[in-house]
């Protein structure tokens, strides 16, 4: 087996569907054997039957599996696959070895420009989460963005990491840095993963000539309280995992700060009316417990 795709998924039935076809078109004809996986946690749409009746030669499964290929692609259900992107990662890799990960081009559905890979977590990036100073700043290296220059050549470049979207990685460079956090529930575990791999010293790149959709948040605005604090609370872990006390203690430090300001811009921009208030007060018991989250 030269590829397997794995598709993690959780109550998007029709984006699945959509992904799913245009990895099948995106392989079909390619001469590279390939498989693709299908992990649903528990979707309540029913996702799997779906996957069941139309995709009968996608193998789905409760859990993350790996049968021993030699590259292996993690893809979000709301992506599709253009062309031969899959294609063009697979032999990226293939004429490269020293590269242990590679991730593709994000476009937003309309083809707008999406950033696709990113530098590591910074204090300044923290900072700028909460405090958006100009937008320039916000489209800078500061806030851990690559020029879009880089993306336009159509060239591979180095990055420090790409979107979780989609990205093909190493069968040796997995076994050696091992696969997931799962202590992640959600956000970045590719961050983490993309980490240790640097650290075990394997090149990871942006591939723009591979390009794919990705609709963007799509599970995760389903709760879109609850997800601010399971972002909050995985990114605290990654900090822990990879800086030392003085560092963690400036991002808890920023954060709080940011809470204080954003609790207030929220409190002045909601309306008197019920449905908004409520939805304030959904909104502060967020930032009370990522509060409570950094405070620990």
């Amino acid at each position: 087996m030269d590829l397997s795709v794995v598709v993690v998924n959780w109550n998007v039935q029709e984006l699945l569907a959509g992904s799913l076809s245009s990895v099948f078109e995106s392989l079909q004809g390619e001469a590279i054997q390939h498989e693709v996986w299908v992990v649903d946690n528990a979707s309540a749409d029913g996702s799997a039957e779906m996957v069941r009746q139309r995709f009968p030669q996608a193998r789905l499964i409760a859990n993350r599996e790996n049968r021993g290929s030699r590259f292996v692609v993690l893809l979000n259900p709301d992506t599709v696959v253009r062309g031969q992107a899959l294609a063009l990662l697979y032999r990226f890799l293939l004429q490269t070895p020293s590269v242990g990960m590679a991730g593709p081009r994000l476009v937003y559905a309309d083809g707008r420009f999406q950033h696709s890979a990113f530098r590591f977590p910074s204090l300044a990036q923290v900072f700028l989460d909460f405090f958006p100073l100009h937008h320039r700043l916000l489209d800078s290296g500061l806030n851990g963005r690559y020029p879009r220059r880089l993306y336009g050549s159509g060239q591979p470049f180095a990055v420090d990491h790409p979107l979780g979207a989609c990205l093909m990685v190493r069968r040796e460079a997995m076994e050696q840095v091992g696969v997931l956090d799962e202590g992640f529930f959600m956000y970045c575990e590719d961050v983490d993963w993309a980490r240790r791999l640097k650290t075990a010293g394997w090149g990871i790149y942006c591939v723009p000539s591979a390009e794919v959709v990705h609709l963007e948040g799509q599970s995760t605005r389903q709760f879109r309280e609850g997800m601010f604090v399971a972002l909050w609370r995985s990114r605290f872990r990654l900090f822990g995992k990879h800086h030392g006390r003085f560092y963690n203690w400036a991002v808890r430090r920023i954060v709080l700060l940011g809470l204080w300001a954003e609790e207030g811009r929220a409190r002045r921009r909601a309306p008197a009316d019920p449905g908004a208030q409520a939805e304030l007060a959904r909104r502060l018991a967020a930032y009370q417990q990522v509060r409570e989250l950094a405070r620990a």
